[in-house]
């Protein structure tokens, strides 16, 4: 892809004095880093770090600035169960060199709404045909979290989109996360765009991504083997009978 659907993001204003996005060291390094801001270079982009680093709120911001409501769908989702969404978004600028045809944010904590407004949807009077045919014909309520998941990158997605997903790993088995990664494959080369925040070592395996690290110390990019949790992982399979015993001691 050689003009990217997110080039670059950056803040165009100041953090909000009091919030807590200040008190997040990887939105201050955004903030520290002005207009430069941060780029991406891959088709794939992983935003990795441990709970509280602000990856998925960064995510958030990406998406409420692209266009997205808050708890995940398209463009079109104009729904809020409960507003708990920072105001990241609404300072945070992302450079596009041109517009994708589609898109999609996912994030697993709000999927179960975003399943219920589609059915809501569906069960209202429409000159249209019905949005789940767009997602496979079964509503997702009515099969597993991960094959609703699956379900919705095999029949939503599209080609030449922006697809953000927030630890979509939450509801695939290992060999469900395998298969979402050749999808995403399939879909990278129909022209598309991933940016996705996640704790799975499988998904950072993807050919050719770029991984960004959050932790106390900003924003930095790693290498897939660089990564805790590529490093932990491993040790933990190459022997966890001493990792167990370690473990199990300290405790």
């Amino acid at each position: 892809m050689d003009r990217r659907y997110a080039e670059n993001i950056y803040l165009n204003a100041p953090l909000p004095e009091g919030s807590y996005l200040a008190g997040l060291p990887a939105i201050r390094d955004l903030s520290d880093r002005g207009r430069e801001g941060l780029p991406f270079d891959a088709d794939v982009t992983f935003l990795v770090g441990e709970n509280g680093s602000g990856k998925s709120t960064l995510l958030e911001g990406i998406a409420v600035a692209c266009g997205f409501n808050a708890e995940g769908g398209t463009r079109n989702f104009r729904f809020a169960t409960e507003v708990t969404h920072s105001s990241l978004g609404e300072i945070l600028t992302v450079a596009r060199g041109r517009y994708p045809r589609d898109g999609f944010f996912l994030r697993a904590e709000s999927f179960y709404n975003v399943a219920s407004y589609i059915d809501q949807m569906d069960r209202e009077p429409s000159f249209g045909g019905r949005i789940i045919d767009s997602y496979g014909g079964v509503s997702l309520h009515r099969q597993s979290h991960g094959e609703s998941f699956l379900a919705l990158v095999e029949n939503r997605f599209g080609g030449r989109g922006l697809y953000l997903l927030d630890e979509p790993e939450a509801a695939l088995s290992p060999s469900r996360q395998l298969s979402l990664l050749a999808l995403m494959h399939d879909l990278a080369g129909r022209d598309s765009q991933f940016v996705i925040a996640t704790h799975s070592p499988i998904l950072m395996a993807y050919p050719g991504a770029q991984i960004y690290q959050l932790d106390e110390g900003g924003i930095r990019a790693v290498g897939y083997r660089e990564t805790e949790h590529y490093q932990l992982t491993r040790r933990f399979l190459d022997d966890p009978d001493r990792m167990l015993r370690y473990l199990l001691q300290e405790s």
